[in-house]
């Protein structure tokens, strides 16, 4: 069935929402082979080069939003450090460093619902076009709920992308969260679409959904037409609702990377948030399995491993690096 399955992709098929719930809900036994159809999926369609990100936690803490998983959500007392907005000079430093660091595209991040702080997303704009002209990075953003004339200014700014995680299976989102719902969400993706804004979308695994959620995110990413998909793992927060999840098995987060695979063969997914936790020593399985693109760096509260660990893994897998699109 995996066999058949991955062949009817690489054919130029789609497998469908029941055919995606059999692969996600394999052995252990049969992974392996789930993983290796899905790199030949991803090799026809993408080639061998990963595409290595960085972002920075440009505002810290104290966000309005009820997210179960965040521990920047001023609902809970996570411990979490807080700031205002960085300077211009500090987020520009913080490319520089991701640059060094091998990555090609550089995300400025902000907690909060969205930018009602018209100073803040001025500097913001101005940033992005420091970094474009003084780095030679590509630039995008995840700046919460975001406006169309926020997006039409982003575009203007040289933003590339505008990153807004749909965080699961619409199905399951108001368990995440009460402060806003999907809809706001998808209001977001449209501002940005509609602006000319490439969509970076994807989510968390381990928030208490079902594998069958998980194909449904990755049916919901195909109807939005999302080309650019980082996949995180809960790494649970002490002081969130859900700090005592149950971690997933490494086999099972390589199974769900897979799957999104053989659901969007041409799409950039990428490992983010969580990987050195959740999958330890089976981290260069999800590059071999299907993805093609991780974060490096750290994330927004919790840290990374070196990025000189992950060039290693990189070439160990006989893998290129993408570079960036500055026109």
């Amino acid at each position: 069935m995996i066999i058949e399955l991955g062949e009817k992709v690489l054919n130029g098929g789609e497998i469908t929402k029941a055919e995606a719930e059999q692969l996600i809900n394999v052995s252990d036994s049969d992974t392996m082979l789930l993983l290796a159809m899905a790199d030949k999926i991803r090799d026809k369609f993408n080639g061998p080069a990963v595409d290595c990100c960085a972002i920075i936690n440009a505002r810290s803490g104290r966000c309005s939003e009820n997210c179960k998983f965040c521990a920047q959500s001023a609902h809970y007392h996570t411990g979490v450090k807080e700031y205002p907005l960085l300077s211009e000079d500090e987020m520009v430093a913080a490319a520089k460093k991701a640059k060094a660091a091998g990555a090609v595209r550089f995300s400025i991040v902000t907690s909060g619902r969205g930018q009602s702080e018209e100073a803040d997303f001025e500097r913001i704009c101005a940033t992005l076009k420091r970094i474009k002209k003084e780095v030679g990075i590509e630039v995008c953003c995840s700046l919460g709920l975001l406006t169309l004339e926020q997006a039409y200014k982003l575009k203007e700014a040289g933003a590339t992308r505008f990153h807004s995680n749909i965080e699961t299976a619409p199905s399951y989102f108001p368990k995440l969260c009460t402060t806003h719902n999907y809809q706001d969400k998808m209001g977001a993706i449209h501002n940005a679409k509609k602006a000319g804004l490439r969509v970076c979308s994807g989510g968390i695994f381990g928030l208490g959904e079902t594998a069958e959620q998980r194909v449904e995110m990755a049916f919901e990413l195909k109807r939005l037409e999302i080309d650019s998909i980082p996949l995180n793992m809960l790494n649970p927060i002490p002081g969130t609702p859900f700090e005592h999840n149950k971690p997933l098995t490494p086999l099972e987060i390589l199974r769900t990377f897979a799957v999104f695979r053989f659901v969007l063969p041409h799409a950039l997914i990428r490992t983010a948030g969580g990987r050195e936790v959740n999958l330890r020593d089976l981290q260069c399985l999800a590059l071999n399995g299907g993805l093609n693109g991780i974060m490096v760096g750290g994330y927004l509260t919790t840290g990374g491993r070196s990025p000189e660990m992950d060039k290693k893994m990189i070439r160990d897998l006989g893998r290129t690096v993408t570079q960036p699109v500055l026109n």
